[in-house]
């Protein structure tokens, strides 16, 4: 089998894929060194799968579209990562006492999996610019955070981790 553009399998795909796991990888290892759930493996998995169903949407449809018009969307089954996803992050959170668990977590696999998705789309510059936005958000964030005022105590309030006490 000849790898080529024409069949959706060629260097730049490849490089699509890589992309997404470098990426990926990137952001899990951040996760792994503090300890957080979803680590490297966790993430890197998530983020090279995201790739490669956008890859598979981009690609793997090729015989059934007929020349100038779509007999069937592809499209749709970026958005099916999207949906699952989501089911994915929900198990995620959790509420324990008046603080809720894992919802940073949640949201770094959604990112991951934008990340992932992409990369597959071509977009890497995009993906690199998301990849850098959470490293600021990972590890600057934390320590603005620490400057703010804890919020007045109320019943609807939920704690969030990492708020330094007054």
């Amino acid at each position: 089998m000849m790898l080529s553009n024409m069949d959706g399998q060629g260097v730049k795909q490849f490089l699509e894929l890589g992309a997404a796991f470098f990426l990926s990888a990137l952001i899990g290892l951040e996760r792994e060194i503090r300890h957080k759930s979803a680590g490297l493996r966790t993430v890197t998995v998530v983020g090279t799968s995201a790739a490669l169903f956008m890859l598979i949407s981009k690609h793997g449809f090729t015989d059934v579209l007929a020349e100038g018009r779509v007999v069937l969307d592809p499209s749709r089954v970026a958005a099916q990562i999207v949906t699952g996803i989501g089911f994915l992050g929900a198990g995620l959170i959790f509420l324990r006492a008046d603080r809720v668990q894992g919802l940073t977590t949640a949201a770094t696999v959604w990112l991951v999996t934008a990340v992932g998705m992409a990369c597959a789309a071509g977009l890497i510059l995009l993906a690199l610019a998301v990849t850098l936005a959470y490293f600021v958000v990972a590890l600057v964030f934390p320590r603005l955070q620490h400057l703010l005022p804890e919020p007045a105590p109320g019943k609807d309030q939920i704690k969030e981790p990492g708020r330094k006490k007054q």
